[in-house]
């Protein structure tokens, strides 16, 4: 290469060193005249009727939601409460029967605790007896345990009271006076009892 030729390509820029200073771009800014002023607002207040209407409709929505969700809430406790009641109607089905029935097994144990001179009569009893008791159990009903319990005013009824005697224990049932039953888990008729004290 020649001196010119290398004069002249040091004069030339290259495309790699030129750099161009980019333009600032002055935002565009439309000056608006005054009936374009006008038809903007009225453009506006259908908008903002409409987004009144929709916060009004958004309300009315919500209200009924709500309403909605609590009706769904009481729908379902009722069918709860009713299936609690039916459940609790077959458990102690038959609860005022063996109530009535009690009373008639008290005397069949009094009939059995009186002397009869009559075998074949006192036999009958206590046959009459075993097959009314078994019924009951058969039906949940079972005997509380009261001589020489522990008293528990939920399933014993003191009627009367006596002075600890010797190796007795104050509040324990010394005497049964009428037995007490349960119906599967409720007490039918508490037991009337003498408690120690």
């Amino acid at each position: 290469m020649t001196k010119q030729e290398k004069a002249e390509n040091q004069e030339k820029p290259t495309e790699e060193t030129v750099e161009e200073t980019p333009k600032k771009e002055t935002p565009f800014e439309p000056v608006m005249e005054a009936d374009e002023v006008e038809e903007t607002t009225e453009a506006q207040a259908p908008v903002e009727e409409a987004d009144d209407k929709l916060a009004e409709l958004q309300k009315k929505y919500d209200a009924m939601e709500d309403s909605f969700l609590r009706s769904q809430a009481e729908i379902k406790n009722i069918q709860m409460r009713n299936q609690k009641e039916q459940a609790n109607l077959l458990k102690y089905d038959g609860q005022s029967l063996a109530k009535d029935v009690l009373p008639v097994l008290d005397n069949l144990e009094r009939a059995l605790a009186a002397e009869a001179t009559d075998e074949g009569l006192k036999k009958g009893v206590q046959m009459t007896y075993d097959h009314m008791k078994h019924a009951l159990e058969d039906h949940g009903v079972k005997e509380i345990e009261a001589q020489g319990q522990a008293f528990d005013p939920t399933i014993h009824q003191a009627v009367q009271t006596v002075a600890v005697d010797g190796d007795q224990k104050a509040d324990t049932v010394v005497q049964v006076f009428q037995k007490g039953y349960y119906l599967k888990d409720r007490v039918l008729r508490p037991a009337m009892v003498v408690v120690a004290q």
